[in-house]
C-alpha cells in the first residue's frame, strides 16, 4: 500500500514530553536527515510492487513467492511500529534511528544479492524491522527539535517531501528495473543511509523521554508478529492447496490462537502496546473500522494493478512506476482544501462521501479489458482513487485524535497508523485466494476451448499459481501460442474485476460505518 495514503502521525509526537529544541542553523540538516531516512522506508514499501513481475520471470516465482516479498516487509513493520517508537522514547530517539538507518540499509544489501526468493523474503523482512525503527524515530526526532509553529511547519515539510519521493520513487525504480535490474532498487539506499547516518550523527541531539518507564511490551510484539504471520501464511497456503490441508488448517487455529491471546494479554498489562480501553469511544472504533474496511480496498488492490499493467496490458516497468503519479498530485494539491472541509463540515460528512467515491473508483477499474490504454482505461479511475482518499484521510486523523484525550493522542495514531497497515497485510493474502481461484476457473474454462495437445493445456494448468507470469510452452505454433497467451490474460483480468469489485464494496462499506457509528461531526473529545 502507498505508505503517503496513511493516517496522519503528527500526534506520534505532539502528545510525546520532548526536550531541548535545536539551534536554527541545524533544523534544516534535521529535516534532510528524517526526510531522506523515511522517504527509503517508505520508497522500498512501494516500488517493490513494480519489480514483481521481474521477480517472478528471475527466480521462476509463483504468486505466493512474491505475496511474501511484499508481506515479509509488512509484516514486521506491521508488528514492530509502535515498539519501535517506544524504543526510541527510551533509550534515545537518534540512537534508534541510526540503528533503524543501519539496519535497513544492511537488509537491503541481503535485498539486491540474495540468490533466490527464500533470500529475498527473509532480508526484505529485515527491512520491515528497520523501517519500524525508521518510521516513529524520523517524527520524534522533529518533534524534539522543533516546537510550536515551527513544529507543525517540519512536520508539513516532512510529509510533503516523503510523499513526494514516495512517488517518484516507483517511476525511478520502474526506469531502473527496465534498464539495470531489479537489484538495483535496493542497493540505491546504500548511499542515502549513508547520508542519512553521516548527516544525523553530526546535526541531531540525542533526546529521550523520561516519563518513558516499566517493561516494554515485547510479549505483546511476538504474539502479534507471529499471530499475524501464522495468519498470512495459512491464507498465502490456502490459496495454492485450499483450506483442507493440515498445514493450512493449523496455521490458522494456531494464528487465532495466538491474536487472541495477544488481546488477552493487552487487557491485563499497565504497559500494553495496545491500550483496548481506547476502544470505549465509539468514535475511535468506527475510524479503525472504517481504516480496516478502506485500507484492505486500497492495499489488496494495489498489489495487483502493476502486475496488471506489466503483464497483461504490456507496460514498460518504467510506466507501471508512474501510472499513480495522478494520485499523488491530487493529493498533494488537494490536501489543504481537505483539510478546509473537516473544518467547515466536520469529520463525518467527508468520512462518508470520500470513501464512496474511492468505492467508485475501484468499480472503473474493474472496466478495461486486455487492451486497455492508461488514459482510456485506468487514468480516471486513479485520479478518483486519489480524490476519494485525498477527501478521506484528513477527517480520519481528526477523528481519531479527537476520539482520545490529548494525552493518549500519541498511542491512538499509532494504533491507526497500525491498523492501516495490518489491512493491507491481510488484503493482499485474501485477495491472493480470489484472485487465484478465480483465475484458474476461468482458465480453465477457456483452455477447453483451444485445440492443443492435453499435455500442453496440463503444463499451463500447472502454472496457475504464476498467475499472468505463466511460460507458454515454444513448441507449438505461434497462432496458439497467442490464442493461449489471450486466454491467460482474459482469466487475469476476470480475477482483478472480482478484486476491484471487492474493494469497491469494502470502500462503500466503510462509508456506510462513517455514517452509521460516527456520532455528531467526529470532532469532540471523547473519554475511554
Amino acid at each position: 500500500m502507498p505508505s503517503f495514503v496513511q493516517p496522519c502521525d503528527e500526534a506520534v509526537i505532539s502528545a510525546k514530553k520532548l526536550f531541548a529544541p535545536c539551534p536554527a542553523a541545524a533544523r534544516p540538516w534535521i529535516l534532510a536527515a528524517t526526510i531522506l531516512g523515511s522517504s527509503m522506508a517508505f520508497i522500498d514499501g512501494t516500488v517493490v510492487n513494480v519489480a514483481l513481475a521481474a521477480l517472478q520471470a528471475d527466480f521462476n516465482a509463483s504468486v505466493a513467492d512474491v505475496q511474501w516479498v511484499v508481506e515479509g516487509y509488512s509484516l514486521l513493520l506491521t508488528s514492530l511500529l509502535l515498539v519501535g517508537g517506544s524504543l526510541g522514547d527510551r533509550y534515545g530517539r537518534r540512537r534508534i534511528f541510526l540503528f533503524g538507518v543501519a539496519l535497513f540499509s544492511c537488509a537491503s544489501l541481503f535485498c539486491a544479492f540474495a540468490a533466490n526468493i527464500q533470500q529475498l523474503i527473509a532480508a526484505r523482512a529485515l527491512q520491515g524491522a528497520g523501517a519500524a525503527l525508521l518510521v516513529p524515530g524520523s517524527l520524534a526526532i522533529i518533534g524534539a527539535a522543533f516546537e510550536g509553529e515551527a513544529r507543525g511547519r517540519a512536520i508539513g515539510t516532512w510529509a510533503g517531501f516523503t510523499a513526494i519521493t514516495t512517488a517518484v520513487g516507483p517511476v525511478m525504480g520502474g526506469w531502473l528495473i527496465e534498464h539495470v535490474s531489479w537489484r538495483a532498487i535496493f542497493l540505491i539506499n546504500i548511499p542515502l543511509a549513508l547520508a542519512v547516518w553521516l548527516i544525523a550523527s553530526k546535526h541531531v541531539a540525542e533526546s529521550r523521554d523520561p516519563d518513558e518507564k516499566g517493561r516494554l511490551d515485547w510479549f505483546g510484539a511476538v504474539l502479534v508478529t507471529f499471530g499475524l504471520g501464522l495468519l498470512v501464511y495459512g491464507l498465502i497456503r490456502a490459496s495454492q492447496t485450499g483450506f483442507h490441508q493440515p498445514s493450512v488448517v493449523l496455521s490458522l487455529i494456531a494464528a487465532a490462537l495466538l491474536l487472541a491471546g495477544f488481546l488477552f494479554f493487552e487487557s491485563q498489562i499497565s504497559n500494553a502496546m495496545l491500550p483496548l480501553a481506547l476502544f470505549r469511544s465509539r468514535n475511535f472504533t468506527a475510524a479503525n473500522l472504517l481504516t480496516l474496511l478502506l485500507y484492505s480496498a486500497l492495499g489488496g488492490s494495489l498489489f495487483f494493478l502493476p502486475l496488471n499493467l506489466i503483464q497483461v496490458q504490456g507496460f514498460s516497468a518504467t510506466a507501471a512506476g508512474a501510472a499513480l503519479l495522478p494520485f499523488v498530485l491530487i493529493m498533494f494539491l488537494l490536501s489543504r482544501w481537505a483539510g478546509g472541509l473537516v473544518r467547515r463540515y466536520g469529520a463525518r460528512l467527508p468520512l462518508v462521501f470520500g470513501p464512496m467515491i474511492a468505492a467508485a473508483a475501484f468499480a472503473l477499474f474493474a472496466l478495461p479489458g486486455t487492451r486497455a490504454t492508461y488514459w482510456s482505461g485506468f487514468f480516471l479511475a486513479i485520479a478518483l482513487l486519489g480524490l476519494g482518499m485525498t477527501i478521506s484521510i484528513a477527517p480520519l486523523t481528526t477523528t481519531v485524535m479527537n476520539s482520545v484525550p490529548p494525552h493518549r493522542m500519541g498511542v491512538a495514531s499509532g494504533i491507526n497508523n497500525t491498523v492501516a497497515r495490518a489491512a493491507g497485510l491481510l488484503a493482499i493474502a485474501v485477495f491472493g485466494i480470489v484472485m487465484l481461484d478465480v483465475f484458474g476457473r476461468t482458465l480453465d474454462s477457456r483452455l477447453s476451448m483451444v485445440n492443443v495437445p492435453a499435455e500442453v493445456k496440463q503444463a499451463i494448468k500447472n502454472q496457475r499459481i504464476k498467475l499472468a507470469g505463466i511460460q507458454v510452452p515454444e513448441t507449438i505454433s505461434p497462432a496458439v501460442r497467442e490464442e493461449i497467451r489471450d486466454a491467460i490474460n482474459q482469466s487475469f483480468v476476470s480475477g482483478f474485476r472480482t478484486i476491484m469489485l471487492i474493494s469497491a464494496a469494502l470502500a462503500f462499506l466503510s462509508g456506510i460505518v462513517s455514517l452509521i457509528l460516527i456520532e455528531g461531526r467526529g470532532v469532540d473529545h471523547q473519554k475511554p
